[in-house]
């Protein structure tokens, strides 16, 4: 979890550094100990009237593509100063017409013991179809489980970074 301050020196940073002229507004950040990811609306493309459902999704999805490969060197190169700087690797993705695309991502490892009960879930679902592997399997359950608790999970971030405000506000530790 980031300090306050560090996060509104990564914010500060992204907002000086990614052209202006790239998103509506400021780019979202989300940030944990491997990767930060910069998200940033775009808007969407202008298509008229009667345009139908179809036609609006490939236009966005052209859209969406064309940012991708105009923006990729100087996406490229921020990230790459960033990553020198923050000691974190660099993802971007974008918001058009309410469809999020993630054009780069880090898959981390992650060690986890589990017991017998879980296990029998993860193998379950791999025998399923729903999961390839184990490893894929525990991401599918991560991934629902995100879905499903976001109020909860987004209260318990608030309350940890209150508990942060909190050691910062108190005597310095030894």
């Amino acid at each position: 979890m980031e300090s306050d301050e560090a996060m509104e020196r990564l914010r500060g940073w992204f907002a000086g550094r990614v052209p202006g002229e790239w998103f509506e507004g400021r780019p979202e950040l989300v940030v944990d100990r491997e990767e930060i990811s910069v998200v940033g609306r775009l808007a969407g493309p202008e298509l008229g009237e009667g345009v139908s459902d179809a036609e609006r999704e490939a236009a966005v999805e052209g859209h969406v593509s064309r940012f991708r490969e105009e923006t990729r060197e100087r996406r490229i190169e921020i990230a790459q100063e960033a990553e020198h700087r923050f000691r974190r690797k660099v993802a971007w993705g974008v918001e058009c017409e309410g469809r999020r695309v993630m054009f780069t991502t880090v898959s981390v490892p992650v060690m986890t013991r589990l017991r017998q009960p879980e296990r029998v879930v993860l193998d379950t679902l791999v025998s399923a179809g729903v999961a390839r592997s184990r490893s894929e399997a525990l991401a599918w359950c991560v991934r629902l489980v995100g879905r499903h608790a976001d109020s909860w999970l987004a209260d318990l971030r608030d309350a940890l970074q209150h508990v942060e405000r909190v050691r910062k506000a108190g005597p310095p530790t030894v």
